[in-house]
């Protein structure tokens, strides 16, 4: 990989890792409700689990998909029927203003690294990093450049989206604003799922 196509591969990871999706979506709400301590596990799945998607992508899971379509199809559904579950979940927070932290469990890691296979901004992200960032001539070096940008940037923009849920957290001391952010968080999530389910 030569050194300015892995300059534009930075910036490209930058740019879609920090933008709002479902991913920051749920990062930010679990910063609201549990703090940075609690949300480690969904910052490490996100950070470790959508990398290793464009691995399985990379090196061979994309054939599988090319020559049995209808597994992608099931698996865009059973995705939107599973976000369409998260935001009825983030819309029926209630964090707790007293000890500053939502009744229930965060987000797991497990949870987190499987979430990537049903959001579609991750997949948009892996195929388009995969197929503008790699060439034919060095194609391993170039998914492992790929898989590694988005480790770096992947753990950078989730403890960001943790932070500013935590930082709001802070700021915010009536219960009737947090009413608002899960109702947007939760819309803001199932428009996610408009430009998957209308491809």
């Amino acid at each position: 990989m030569t050194y300015d196509l892995f300059i534009a591969l930075f910036v490209f990871g930058g740019i879609a890792a920090f933008t709002p999706g479902p991913n920051n979506t749920m990062l930010l709400a679990t910063g609201i409700n549990f703090g940075v301590r609690r949300a480690w596990p969904h910052i490490m799945g996100v950070a470790i689990g959508f990398p290793l998607m464009i691995a399985c992508i990379g090196f061979g899971l994309g054939k599988i998909f090319e020559i049995f379509p209808w597994i992608y199809v099931a698996l865009k559904y059973a995705g939107a029927a599973y976000m369409v579950w998260l935001a009825w979940k983030i819309a029926n927070s209630t964090p707790s203003l007293d000890d500053g932290t939502a009744k229930g469990d965060p987000v797991t890691f497990l949870q987190a690294s499987a979430f990537q296979w049903v959001n579609p901004k991750a997949w948009i992200m892996a195929v388009t990093a995969l197929s503008a960032y790699t060439t034919a001539a060095h194609y391993s070096v170039g998914v492992l450049a790929v898989v590694g940008t988005f480790v770096f940037m992947g753990f950078s923009s989730a403890l960001t989206w943790v932070l500013f849920g935590a930082g709001l957290k802070h700021i915010l001391n009536d219960e009737r604003y947090y009413r608002f952010i899960y109702i947007g968080l939760a819309l803001a999530l199932v428009a996610s799922l408009v430009p998957m389910l209308w491809h």
